[in-house]
């Protein structure tokens, strides 16, 4: 692989996003990590002896949408890939009554998302630019009670992705998004879960580093058949469901 190729990972803080930079890192790559924490991230690097010359940590917030283009313009070399894995979450009970929450999930999970990504989708002068991955969940698969604010976010992330696959597809630019079950990460902290379906940020963290060119990329096998019975059944049955 060539050594200089460069991945630019937003919302780089994320538990499975840290297990990225490893990976991406071992397969020869140099990372543009980019967030909020960069005291997180220093830590994460120092505490991982991981190699500080291949490794840019980079001030990013998904919700200041006015410093997006000041940030692409500032990157210190054109990404080869780009991973958008930024992400937050409230329980539905809260969002339903706090707007400023809801608010707070559609501007990181999507409308960030679509500000960043429109920035650098549409810079021609990129010619390295060869594939966007972007990290969505189940819950926009199909709109359930117990989590529908999250999973309208996740639901409007997805349409995006699959237009800007379309978009890209003549640029030979590849576009895939993972859709995610439980993972034992801190956005999920303290939600009571199904401890055989949990995964950890390493396992997933594959699943980005070996994508291929299908479209969406399911992660383990028993949320495959999850993902099939909810895109499946029918309207009744899914309203049955938590």
């Amino acid at each position: 692989m060539d050594v200089c190729k460069t991945v630019l990972i937003l919302g780089a803080n994320s538990d499975v996003a840290k297990q990225a930079i490893k990976l991406y890192l071992e397969k020869g790559f140099r990372v543009i990590a980019a967030s909020r924490n960069l005291k997180s991230l220093e830590d994460f690097v120092g505490k991982n002896r991981l190699d500080q010359s291949r490794i840019d940590i980079q001030y990013f917030d998904a919700n200041d949408f006015s410093s997006h283009q000041d940030f692409y313009d500032g990157l210190v070399i054109q990404p080869n890939i780009v991973v958008y894995a930024a992400g937050f979450l409230v329980e539905n009970n809260t969002a339903m009554q706090d707007f400023d929450a809801s608010f707070e999930m559609m501007k990181t999970n999507y409308i960030g998302a679509v500000s960043i990504l429109n920035i650098i989708a549409t810079d021609k002068s990129n010619q390295n630019l060869e594939r966007i991955i972007g990290l969505s969940s189940l819950s926009g698969v199909r709109g359930r009670k117990s989590n529908f604010v999250y999973g309208s976010t996740k639901a409007a992330f997805n349409q995006y992705f699959a237009g800007l696959r379309q978009e890209l597809s003549p640029r030979k630019i590849i576009v895939n998004v993972l859709v995610i079950g439980y993972i034992n990460t801190k956005i999920n902290a303290g939600l009571e879960l199904n401890k055989n379906l949990i995964m950890e940020p390493d396992y997933v963290a594959k699943f980005i580093i070996n994508a291929g060119n299908s479209f969406e990329i399911v992660p383990n096998w028993k949320w495959k058949i999850i993902y099939w019975i909810l895109k499946l059944s029918p309207e009744f049955l899914v309203s049955k469901l938590p």
